[in-house]
């Protein structure tokens, strides 16, 4: 079975949204994370914000090694409607989320990543559908935005499985979902 792996940057309290605003290390260790992340990805799940945002960026840059990464890979648009624009390698997602994620874990292949799409990302983890998150935290207090678990209301366990750190202090946290007992309620 694939996984679901979500990767995101957080400022230290948890702000997750517009990270150009607040997320300050750009060396080469960010680089090389992102791209231990997303060579083992063969599919990636977006909202459809984060389809409408990236739209006019990422099909024209150059920049590694995401670029060649989001326009090459198939990408799952979570949307009720059609977008305006067209991205090459898009398939939108109509049907419930949760049945098209199932659906795609059940065929061959590599992880399935889900990038930006906060939204997305946090109904996802509510309902226990990710299984691993790859969480790069920066030395930065941002103080507004919208934060990866607003109201995590769901006891879920989680298991630090790698823990790395750039020389200006971004923490890349790997934890992966620790299935819970039968019995235990959560």
């Amino acid at each position: 079975m694939r996984n679901i792996v979500l990767y995101s940057l957080l400022s230290l309290d948890g702000v997750a949204e517009e990270p150009g605003d607040w997320f300050f290390d750009g060396g080469p260790e960010v680089f090389a994370n992102l791209g231990k992340v997303i060579e083992r990805q063969d599919d990636i799940v977006l909202g459809r914000g984060t389809y409408d945002y990236w739209v006019d960026y990422w099909p024209t840059s150059e920049l590694e090694p995401f670029a060649p990464f989001i326009n090459d890979t198939p990408k799952h648009v979570v949307t009720s409607t059609a977008p305006d624009q067209a991205w090459a390698n898009t398939v939108l997602v109509t049907s419930p989320v949760a049945e098209h994620l199932a659906a795609l874990q059940a065929t061959a292949g590599g992880d399935i990543g889900v990038h930006g799409s906060i939204g997305l990302a946090g109904s996802l983890l509510a309902a226990g559908l990710v299984d691993v998150l790859h969480l790069v935290v920066a030395p930065t207090i941002a103080g507004h935005g919208r934060r990866l678990f607003p109201d995590a209301d769901a006891l879920q366990r989680l298991d630090l499985a790698e823990v790395e750190r750039s020389p200006a202090g971004t923490l890349f946290l790997t934890y992966r979902r620790v299935a819970p007992q039968p019995g235990s309620g959560g």
